[in-house]
């Protein structure tokens, strides 16, 4: 497989789009002023804080279903809802995924950070998904409130894995998504997740701690979607890697070859951009992909 990585644009613009505004152009000190009505804000004003990064990645794979080229899925990651990100954000990052209209969303954890007062806030701002969503959870969920989080994602009619796995019909064929459930916490359980799933086909794997990549079947064709990181958070060249190596997390952001399978980590949505947690060097993202079979993806070469 081979992941290239196509297109990368501000959300600025493509909220932009959302609200019916041609550009947006300078208003103060990280601040924006849209042209047009703003869906979101009724003083019309898109602070710095309300911003992130769509990125578009291809995904060329032998393994997936050849009813599966072209494919599309929609990932957020560590959306930390309360005061560290924007509630703005995060109403844009779903109307930009609904927006994109993906065959598939996947939530990769950490909706809250250390309080359980957001909690009724992430169902909020996070319903109206629209298509099929799949949610693991992260080690924040789990050390504030995971049972209560689940149980709102699923009043949503999203599909929750925690060392599950589902098969679900897309495009005519079936795809499998393993959810997989925190890492850090322990929580996670490969073995159970796996056991009695289809060994072949179109399989994608949900795990919100990037390390569990190495511990998925070897050579297995799976493509695993991770966040967690953050994408480093503060980056100082040479120092942040270092330090994360050490504490165990050496998949920072963007594509890995981890023992034959192939890893994302997203750099996640949420924190920076004035909030009390600063980034540096790591845009708050939304991430789309697109699967395309080695087989199209060579006759489209030619």
């Amino acid at each position: 497989m081979r992941l290239r990585l196509a297109r990368r644009r501000h959300a600025a613009g493509a909220a932009s789009t959302l609200a019916v505004a041609e550009v947006v152009e300078p208003h103060g000190r990280n601040e924006l002023q849209a042209r047009g009505p703003d869906p979101f804000r009724p003083d019309r004003r898109l602070r710095w804080r309300d911003h992130f990064v769509l990125t578009e990645h291809l995904l060329q794979l032998d393994s997936i279903h050849p009813g599966h080229d072209g494919l599309r899925i929609a990932q957020l990651s560590d959306v930390h809802v309360g005061q560290a990100t924007s509630d703005v954000r995060i109403r844009r990052a779903v109307a930009a995924v609904n927006e994109a209209s993906p065959d598939l969303v996947f939530l990769t954890g950490d909706y809250v950070t250390h309080s359980p007062k957001p909690l009724p806030r992430v169902r909020q701002l996070l319903q109206g998904l629209n298509g099929p969503v799949f949610v693991v959870l992260g080690n924040h969920d789990h050390w504030v409130d995971a049972a209560y989080l689940r149980a709102g994602f699923e009043d949503l009619g999203y599909t929750v894995l925690q060392n599950e796995h589902r098969v679900v019909h897309v495009k005519g064929a079936p795809v499998t998504v393993l959810g997989i459930d925190d890492g850090l916490t322990g929580m996670e359980d490969v073995e159970a997740t796996f056991r009695g799933a289809p060994t072949s086909g179109t399989r994608l794997v949900l795990a919100h701690t990037p390390p569990t990549a190495e511990k998925l079947p070897a050579h297995a064709g799976l493509v695993q979607f991770s966040g967690h990181t953050h994408g480093g958070q503060f980056i100082v060249r040479g120092l942040t890697e270092a330090l994360f190596r050490r504490a165990g997390q050496p998949y920072i952001r963007g594509h890995y070859r981890v023992n034959g399978n192939h890893l994302y980590v997203n750099q996640g949505l949420g924190f920076g951009f004035g909030g009390p947690y600063l980034r540096r060097g790591s845009t708050p993202e939304v991430a789309f992909f697109t699967l395309r079979t080695q087989q199209a993806a060579y006759v489209g070469a030619t």
